[in-house]
């Protein structure tokens, strides 16, 4: 390793020779290399209010949810029951399990209708009212059109239950402030 003399350091600190100038003003400010691309920013799963039974009465739980329009798997969401922390609340379910898939259709213009697949026994007005409530207050609107009560259809082997959606509670979250509609 060689060492710098004091007057080979005294040219490199001067800088070769260049002489110094003023702020020259041309041209926009200097920008540095460019960042990333900016990516879009992940979208929080949304918040949907699932109906349980609290002491057997029905009572809306917040649940995210990847797509709130997808009816389907709000259903499905519905169908598992309670989760591990809604059930250490007393939350419980009056809906059957099913070994198939729930399909969920609009079959008129207000119609939706719920067919739960291998279930011969027609579910509880508890039941339907937990469905019933889910689907009004998702965050998708339960259709409306002019001079037509919303109604939900639900179906199973050999057997139709129809609801309107007048049946849920008008704000059966008001005690709570988790749903402000």
């Amino acid at each position: 390793m060689r060492r710098l003399t004091a007057p080979a350091l005294l040219l490199v600190l001067t800088g070769c020779g260049v002489p110094t100038s003023d702020v020259i003003e041309a041209g926009s400010p200097a920008s540095g290399m460019p960042g990333p691309a900016p990516t879009e920013a992940a979208a929080e799963p949304a918040t949907v209010p699932l109906f349980f039974l609290t002491e057997g009465e029905l009572t809306a739980y917040p649940r995210p949810a990847g797509d709130a329009a997808d009816l389907t798997s709000l259903i499905r969401l519905l169908l598992e029951g309670p989760n591990e922390k809604e059930g250490a609340t007393s939350a419980t379910t009056d809906l059957p399990r099913l070994a198939g898939a729930p399909s969920v259709t609009l079959t008129d213009g207000a119609t939706i209708t719920v067919t739960l697949p291998d279930t011969p026994t027609p579910v509880s007005r508890t039941a339907l009212l937990q469905l019933t409530c889910t689907i009004h207050y998702a965050a998708t609107p339960f259709p409306q059109p002019s001079g037509e009560t919303p109604r939900l259809r639900v179906t199973g082997t050999g057997w139709t239950l129809t609801s309107p959606t007048t049946a849920c509670p008008a704000k059966p979250w008001a005690e709570t402030g988790v749903f402000d509609r």
